[in-house]
């Protein structure tokens, strides 16, 4: 199941596997997900684009991290 957190007002929803992203993140979100290199920092624009970073973190907690830093900013 999805887990939903907000950060300075971008909110980060890190998915199950198996779940689709658009069909849990809004547009200037950013989603965490997982795949068998790691764990992807993704960015969802406002006609629903997705964007990430060049390589997965090892660790969930590194992606979130990463998401709301990239929250600082206004992403």
């Amino acid at each position: 199941m999805a887990n939903k957190i907000t950060h300075r007002g971008v909110s980060i929803v890190t998915l199950a596997d198996g779940e689709a992203m658009l069909e849990h993140c809004t547009s200037n979100s950013i989603a965490i997900r997982h795949d068998d290199q790691g764990w992807w920092t993704c960015f969802v624009g406002e006609n629903g684009e997705v964007d990430n970073y060049d390589q997965p973190f090892p660790s969930r907690d590194q992606a979130i991290w990463a998401a709301k830093a990239a929250a600082e900013f206004g992403i």
